[in-house]
């Protein structure tokens, strides 16, 4: 496993290997992708694995063009809620800092083997922190449920694979709620989802199959 103390979002170069953080990440798979290769589509394939989706495939096609020799599919996508998140994610890490009488350093970027992640921040040498700046509606319903918003499963269980740190807090934020309620936390440990960690070890190695299968065609195509 290896750091990048690289500054996310930005065109700064690593201090490390030189690499700016979207050039870091376009080769890897990384946490906010992980759920596409986890999903599938109800088939099976011929060995009785579920067969991977169109989100799947098409993610496999923009991987093999990276190592391959290309560029990465650029996408300026946004939307308010992104935005959003990338205005109060800072005062989420204060109010988080504050709680719990710590220090959140920047997440930067880490790779291990073919997989990639970057957490909102890095906490003592064993933690790992992430943020989701949300309505009101979505945090009501993770303090109802007590736990962290489903959608980001895969995401936060592959930052700790990635990683290989012992936990990550899962952070809601919502600017909305009454002062003191604001932050919604909820802590994920590496020792409990290890059976998580092995399904996704399988589900991977199906996954590059697939890509190594894309990058055969395109040798073929050349």
């Amino acid at each position: 496993m290896i750091f990048h103390p690289v500054k996310q979002n930005t065109e700064e170069p690593c201090p490390c290997c030189g690499k700016t953080w979207m050039e870091l990440r376009a080769p890897f798979i990384t946490g906010s992708k992980m759920a596409k290769i986890m999903a599938h589509n109800g088939k099976k394939c011929r060995d009785g694995s579920p067969k991977f989706g169109d989100p799947a495939h098409r993610l496999a096609v923009d991987i093999a063009v990276v190592q391959s020799g290309g560029t990465a599919t650029e996408s300026d996508y946004t939307n308010a809620h992104m935005e959003r998140g990338h205005e109060q994610e800072p005062i989420a890490r204060m109010l988080y800092e504050q709680e719990y009488f710590c220090t959140v350093e920047g997440g930067g970027f880490y790779e291990n083997g073919n997989i990639g992640c970057s957490p909102d921040g890095r906490i003592y040498d064993d933690g790992l922190l992430e943020v989701k700046s949300v309505i009101a509606h979505i945090h009501y319903e993770c303090i109802k449920r007590g736990d962290f918003d489903p959608k980001y499963k895969w995401q936060l269980y592959h930052n700790l694979k990635v990683a290989e740190r012992d936990w990550i807090d899962y952070v809601s934020y919502c600017a909305t709620f009454p002062r003191g309620q604001q932050l919604f936390v909820k802590r994920v440990l590496a020792k409990d989802i290890q059976k998580y960690f092995d399904a996704m070890e399988k589900r991977l190695e199906d996954f590059f199959v697939l890509v190594e299968r894309v990058k055969n065609d395109i040798r073929v195509a050349a």
